[in-house]
This record gives structure tokens, sequence and C-alpha cells, in this order.
């Protein structure tokens, strides 16, 4: 088993707050992971999965089931799938308040956060397992590029070799349009969300255009705003927020939409091999992409994302937002060895006021490349927050 960073959180967490929701994709690793902290040091723990009829079944009589294992940790996989559960819990949580009673996990039901919110508010601590980041593979494989092409789902980061891995990530877009999406109460034709799917791919890392994409596929706005809101809600795409100081600039006001996983970004655009995908134009596109999900695995907590753009060229793909109003970080993505600091980047530091920036490159040398720019290496992200 790979060691997965958020375990030591999880394990914190359940020492704090009786209750602990994992979310994120599927096939993400939420499972392994909880079974992993069920088996280590702490006491028991019970183990149910809400998609199988046999554990659902035990839960007939939710409350004399969990009271009987209230000196365990339960664990609820699927959670999304018995939200009536939520209420429940409260009241065991209320009746013999006690911290790591239960571990909830969820595949990004849109109503998961809400129903928590309302019955679980001040009980419950959220934490997002996204698939597998460069910190976690480094001791598997050094060449992080590997990680980059296949993407981070375990199944297609370690499968034997690229073929197995198109064919795991092809059958699990096929399976998330088909199977996950109706399963969280979603009435979308598979077939219109996949080509939707693949239209975002090719709008990867660029301003967000509803108007376009959707006279593109003949729907409406309110419906291509409602796709996108699924795919986000099941952690397959997101939307970086445009940074807005007060500045007299024309600055761009949408959103910049990425596919989260770099993996199912290639598969949606047909590139089958690491060598074709450095010769694609959207190679850049989806460097950016890759490695913005990657700090933002790692970033503290507290902190906030955004991008900076202007209609006249200044550009930062990514800022980070310390709390407390201290300048923010400015990083920049660039596939080079040889990494140097644009026009654009140039202009939207100075609009900034001269934050620290960072380039962040396919390299292996931390050097300063300017009085308040350097070289980052991607293997080196962690120096961001040093």
């Amino acid at each position: 088993m790979i060691a997965r960073g958020l375990e030591s959180t999880i394990r914190q967490s359940l020492q704090s707050f009786p209750v602990v929701g994992l979310i994120g994709a599927r096939q993400a690793g939420k499972t392994t992971l909880a079974k992993a902290i069920a088996g280590g040091p702490g006491g028991e723990a019970v183990y149910l999965d809400l998609e199988r009829p046999s554990d659902l079944a035990k839960l007939s009589e939710g409350e004399l089931y969990l009271e009987q294992h209230a000196g365990s940790l339960v664990i609820l996989d699927e959670i999304q799938r018995k939200p009536e559960l939520f209420p429940l819990l409260r009241a065991l949580v209320d009746a013999a308040s006690r911290n790591g009673r239960f571990l909830v996990l969820g595949s990004a039901s849109p109503d998961l956060l809400r129903q928590s919110s309302e019955t679980l508010a001040g009980r419950i601590i959220y934490h997002e397992l996204t698939p597998f980041t460069l910190g976690e593979t480094a001791n598997v494989d050094g060449d992080f590029h590997v990680l980059w092409w296949r993407g981070g789902y375990p199944r297609s980061f370690l499968a034997g070799g690229d073929e197995q891995s198109c064919l795991w990530r092809e059958a699990f877009i096929q399976t998330h349009v088909e199977r996950d999406v109706p399963n969280l109460g979603i009435r979308i034709e598979p077939a219109r969300l996949r080509l939707f799917w693949q239209m975002l791919a090719h709008c990867h890392a660029q301003p967000w255009n509803a108007s376009k994409v959707a006279a593109s596929l003949g729907l409406s706005v309110p419906t291509i705003q409602r796709y996108l809101d699924v795919l986000q809600d099941t952690f397959m795409v997101r939307r970086l927020q445009p940074y807005h100081p007060n500045l007299k600039k024309r600055l761009v006001k949408s959103p910049k939409v990425y596919v989260r996983d770099s993996g199912l970004l290639h598969a949606l655009l047909h590139i089958r091999d690491h060598a074709t995908l450095l010769g694609h134009p959207s190679a850049g596109a989806s460097w950016e992409g890759w490695l913005i999900e990657q700090v933002l695995a790692i970033v503290p907590r507290d902190w906030e994302a955004s991008f900076y753009q202007t209609s006249g060229g200044a550009e930062v793909d990514l800022l980070l937002h310390r709390p407390g109003g201290a300048a923010p970080l400015a990083v920049e993505m660039k596939h080079t060895l040889a990494p140097r600091p644009t026009r654009g980047l140039r202009s939207a530091l100075a609009d900034l006021d001269n934050p620290a920036a960072f380039i962040v490159y396919p390299g292996t040398e931390f050097y300063p490349l300017d009085e308040n720019i350097r070289a980052l290496p991607a293997q080196q992200l962690h120096r961001l927050f040093e």
C-alpha cells in the first residue's frame, strides 16, 4: 500500500471530532485508507459498505445496531446512499459524546455536505482525499512524468502498462456517466454528459465561456451550467476563481476550468502515450492543471487559491492567499528545463506589488531567476510553504 499523506490528519481529527468525513472521487482510495485506519492502533472498528445489500440490512434498525458498537469506530462507506442516517448519527453523538465515533466516506453527493451541515454542524470535519500526489508516489516511481501522464487514480497509476492504464481510465469515464452520476439521483443523458466532458477537456485551463460551449453542443446555458456543477460536485472538474484586487485594470472575471485528474484529461483528449502528450498542443495546459492540483493537495487548509489575468496579457497561473491579509504567493507553471519570467508574469507581479513568485518546472535545481522570482522543481513543491 502507498502511504497516503492524509492518514495522519484523519487520525488526528478522529481524536478531536465525534464524526469525520472523508470525501472524494470514486476510486481515489478512500476505502483503502479507511481500512488502513481501522486496522491500526486505537481499538476496534466496524466497516459497513452501504452499496452492499447485506450491510444495508444491518442498518434496517440503525439505532439498535450502532448502539451495539458504541465503543468502536464505525466506518460508513458511500454514506450518500443513505442520507437519512445523518440525523441518527447526530442523536447518537449528542447522547454519548465521544470523539472518533464515526468515519463517513462519500463519493460527492450534492446532498452530502448539505445534509451534514443541517444535522451535524459542530460535530463533523471534512477532508478530501485526492488521487495520488507527487509526495505520495516519489518512492514508488521516481519519474514524476508517469504520474502526470497516467494521473493519480491508483488503478491507473499502478497499472501494468500504459495500455492497461488507458483502458482503465476509459472505463472509469464510461462508468462515471452511466452509473455513478445516476446513483447520486442526477438525471442526465450519459452520452450528452460525456460529450460535454470531452468539450471541457478542450477548454482545459481556459476561462469558462458557457455561451460558447452551449452553442457548440446545441444546449442552453443553464443546462451547460448544470452539467458543469455535476462534474464539479463529483470532483471531476475544478473551477478556479479569478482574483479581483482593487486595481484599475480590465480583469478576466470568468473562472478557469480544469479537468482535475491529468490522466482523465489525456483519455478525454485521446492521447494514448507519453510521447504523444509531449508533442500535443494541450501539453502546456495539461502541465499547468496537473501542477495546480498537486499544489492544492498540500496547501494549508486555511489558505485560498485564485488566478490573476488581465485583458492586457498580465497573468499568474495560481495565487495562494495566506490568512491575515499577508501578500499572496504567485506560482507559474512552465514545462521547460530553462524557465524564464514572461512579460505577462512580470506585469502581473508589478500589479500585485511584487509578491514572492515561483516558476515550477520539470528540472531538479532550485535557484533565483530575479530578485523575487525563483525556479522551483516540480518535486520540491513543499518549498512553497517554507
